[in-house]
């Protein structure tokens, strides 16, 4: 696919995918980590799939100070100018509001491809042709796109988009977004699948720059002005910026706020590889349904397990299971966890109570 000129990717890449542990980690948070064994990091999946739409100048990354040299390692062909180094993390708005400053000193003109760090995507030519689409409506409306995934299951581990009728009978994937809900319970969830109108919000987004910044005008206007008169070269004066920065999502700061706002529609092998079962989900099963990753496992009366070992290890490590069924083990140099599936929203909360007890370094 050739290059989409005035264009820009921009990537969020300051999270540290606390239900990831133990092997996402402050000092090696999940977009860094080769979950999947292929030989490439999240972060690199996602710079090469967006190195398809832009060249690698046109992207940039924006980050956590302290990962800086992480993404510089994991990016080879990342312009060193393009790492976008947060002073402090202050959720998804001031980083985009950020990025838009950015884009805004080099091309005023340009539109946006705006995509997390640690997302698995495993249609890459269906992305590709998604996003394509979505860039000729930001460019032709003043839409607000973003990009929705056909659900599969009532998954409460998702935000969910309520969508309109298409404007377009032609283009029936793009609809006018109705509303924004994060999260549901089951029973919500159930009922938003049977209705055939919702779709999961991706967090991936497509606009015009002129587009967004008219938005944080209507809806984070001091954060758009503190950012507009900033001197991007000033560290000291980025870190005053961020300080006065409210902590705020750009789905709560300006999607769920906003008129014009249209979804893409798309299936194309997504995942927020949120939970250690969104990965599960997404690696191959042996006949007792268990999911490997980077070990050789023996299982005997053992099924429907996900079983994760260290993928920086030259030899995968044998790993012996009897009697166990429907659990999460994830083996790392630092740390063992063995938790039932069913239970495993309790790994964010033992990365609470680890970082009050044991200190940073174990998580």
């Amino acid at each position: 696919m050739a290059h989409i000129p005035n264009t820009f990717a921009v990537i969020m890449a300051g999270g540290i995918g606390s239900r990831f542990w133990p092997m996402s980690r402050s000092e090696e948070p999940k977009q860094f980590l080769d979950i999947l064994g292929t030989g490439r990091s999240l972060i690199r999946m996602t710079f090469d799939r967006l190195e398809k739409l832009v060249p690698a100048d046109h992207i940039l990354v924006v980050t956590n100070a302290r990962y800086k040299d992480q993404v510089a390692q994991h990016l080879p062909r990342l312009p060193e100018e393009n790492i976008l180094c947060e002073p402090f993390t202050r959720n998804t708005a001031p980083c985009i509001a950020y990025a838009n400053a950015v884009v805004a000193a080099r091309d005023p003109e340009a539109a946006m491809v705006v995509a997390p760090s640690d997302h698995l995507i495993l249609d890459e030519s269906g992305f590709l042709d998604v996003c394509a689409t979505a860039l000729d409506t930001t460019r032709n409306t003043d839409s607000l796109v973003t990009l929705g995934i056909q659900p599969t299951r009532p998954d409460t581990g998702y935000g969910y988009i309520q969508h309109e009728e298409p404007h377009d009978t032609e283009r029936a994937e793009v609809r006018p977004v109705k509303t924004f809900t994060e999260k549901p319970d089951l029973e919500t969830a159930q009922a938003f699948l049977a209705s055939g109108d919702f779709c999961w919000n991706s967090g991936i987004f497509v606009w015009s720059l002129r587009n967004i910044q008219s938005a944080f005008e209507d809806h984070l206007p001091d954060m758009l002005h503190d950012f507009a008169e900033l001197d991007l070269q000033d560290t000291q004066a980025l870190a005053a910026v961020y300080g006065n920065c409210e902590n705020i999502s750009i789905d709560y700061g300006i999607m769920e706020k906003a008129a014009n706002v249209q979804v893409v529609l798309c299936d194309i092998g997504w995942s927020d590889l949120g939970t250690w079962g969104s990965l599960k989900e997404k690696l191959s099963k042996d006949d007792q349904g268990n999911a490997v990753a980077n070990v050789e496992l023996h299982a005997v009366d053992a099924a429907q397990n996900l079983v994760v070992g260290n993928a920086s290890e030259t030899a995968h490590k044998f790993v012996a299971l009897k009697g166990l069924h429907d659990y999460i083990v994830v083996d790392t140099p630092h740390a063992l966890l063995v938790c039932p599936a069913s239970d495993e929203q309790w790994v964010k909360t033992l990365v609470g109570e680890l970082k009050r007890e044991k200190g940073e370094p174990l998580v």
